[in-house]
């Protein structure tokens, strides 16, 4: 998926060769019935949030990626003591858990604000590919609760848990992020050999007993994610890298590596890392019955829905899909971080749903353990649109021709009445005297009206569409601000 519908200028930096693993790859089904009522429902629940947080908070710097040697400048190496020198850098990087005191977490707040803005599903770094655990995990000491971290005295310290537990008290799912890779652990990246990229350092054919290590230790943790946490309806698999791989697969890469470059230097390479995905799956549905699998950009089974990456489609999709995208400066905290206007995030919420998919709004909490309040701010404008509009956003579906010009379409997947959303225009016009839609036509008796609003709208079918009128006073005195949703009660 090349083309573009919907990017913030200032998501550019992050959008490069890193996330190119993330763009749509073929999707199957799954067999079993629980999964695919599961991932009924999670369609019917479009908003999430997505939060990156980790002991690299501390730093306002991109999540683990600096201490991977692999030469991009989204992840250059500028702080500690001697970014120059990496072995420093990263012994220095490790060290944040050292000082890591978020004292001001308060996730009671955090899932308030999401549940007023409207989303309706939490996932969660409980573990990113530095290896730091934001849960109490028995299989490391690399860990917020490890006594050598200060927040671990903290009642609080089992951060994922408290996560999980406020968001589900405000009625959310909670979803866990976990990194396949993790640079940390001696069985991924061993200590003997220097990490060369962001793949194992070792040849797992070659150690075959140090391989089989790391993926009893991988599946253990997502197991105790899976046993010790409550109730987990998705478990969203990062690092699609990790990865079962067949000879012609990394033939074809190696292929591409040297087609593409003149000097022959790949900043990445190709390793078959089989952690054995169906039978962890099957593990974790003992634990989770119905589980939501995401075991991103890995063609296959286990990949439950896809996930493009602070992209939007350029149409409707054929599966289910979740576009995941940064709010505001970047995956993680930086200091003084940019956020999109509500217009730029309601727009783009009702694009992505228009084409059937969901919306994964990224925010990354500071050090201190805060949002900070230009977040607050946002997903409060997106709450307020979404209470007048939500019906139009909740439990729909795609409909042909999914987006004319600044007219979106959403069908209610039991009622099937179908929901025009007209988005202001760039020059905050508002809501014109009329406007078309295009590619359906209302039915002969149909019903029309704008939510929030009171009466029904006058009408009529062109050669083209439908045409939709707007009294003046309608006109003057409108439910809500920056998009307006028209219910049309039944369609040719």
């Amino acid at each position: 998926m090349k083309k573009l519908i919907f990017i913030i200028p200032f998501l550019f930096t992050f959008i490069v060769k890193a996330q190119l693993e993330h763009e749509v790859t073929e999707y199957v089904w799954p067999s079993d019935e629980k999964v695919l009522q599961k991932l009924e429902e999670w369609q019917d629940l479009k908003f999430g949030i997505l939060m990156h947080w980790g002991a690299y908070s501390q730093w306002g710097i991109v999540e683990s990626w600096s201490i991977c040697p692999e030469d991009y400048g989204w992840c250059k190496r500028e702080k500690g003591s001697n970014p120059n020198d990496y072995f420093t850098y990263k012994k220095e990087y490790e060290n944040l858990k050292l000082s890591f005191n978020p004292v001001n977490f308060e996730p009671e707040k955090w899932a308030a604000a999401a549940k007023n803005a409207g989303m309706k599903y939490v996932v969660f770094t409980t573990k990113h590919h530095d290896g730091f655990c934001m849960f109490d995990s028995k299989y490391t000491d690399y860990k917020i609760t490890d006594k050598e971290c200060p927040f671990s005295v903290n009642p609080r310290a089992n951060v994922t848990k408290e996560i999980f537990d406020a968001f589900r008290s405000e009625g959310l799912w909670a979803g866990a992020y976990f990194s396949k890779p993790d640079w940390h652990n001696e069985n991924y990246w061993d200590p003997k050999f220097p990490p060369m990229d962001r793949n194992v350092n070792y040849d797992p054919e070659e150690y075959p007993e140090k391989w089989e290590e790391f993926v009893e230790f991988t599946q253990n943790q997502l197991l105790e994610l899976c046993t010790d946490y409550g109730k987990l309806d998705i478990l969203w698999l990062d690092g699609g890298w990790v990865s079962k791989k067949s000879p012609e697969q990394i033939k074809n890469y190696y292929t591409r590596v040297a087609e593409n470059t003149t000097s022959g230097f790949p900043k990445s390479r190709s390793v078959n890392q089989d952690i054995r995905m169906d039978e962890l799956a099957a593990k974790a549905r003992e634990k989770q019955p119905g589980l939501i699998v995401v075991d991103r950009a890995v063609r296959g089974p286990n990949q439950n829905y896809l996930t493009p990456e602070n992209r939007v489609p350029e149409t409707q999709l054929p599966y289910p899909w979740e576009s995941c995208i940064i709010a505001g400066g970047g995956w993680a905290w930086v200091p003084n971080p940019q956020f999109m206007t509500p217009k730029q995030a309601i727009h783009m919420l009702i694009d992505i749903v228009a084409k059937g998919g969901n919306l994964l709004y990224n925010i990354g909490p500071a050090p201190d353990g805060t949002w900070p309040e230009e977040a607050y701010k946002l997903l409060e404008a997106m709450g307020d649109w979404i209470t007048i509009n939500g019906e139009a956003i909740y439990s729909t579906r795609a409909i042909s021709p999914y987006k004319t010009e600044n007219v979106c379409l959403t069908q209610k997947k039991d009622t099937k009445e179908v929901y025009a959303i007209y988005l202001e225009q760039e020059d905050g016009s508002g809501m014109p005297a009329s406007f078309d839609i295009k590619g359906i036509f209302a039915a002969k008796n149909a019903k029309l009206s704008l939510l929030g609003a009171k009466g029904n709208l006058k009408w009529e079918n062109t050669s083209e569409g439908v045409k939709i009128f707007i009294p003046q006073k309608v006109r003057t005195n409108l439910p809500c601000d920056l998009a307006w949703a028209v219910k049309i009660s039944a369609i040719q």
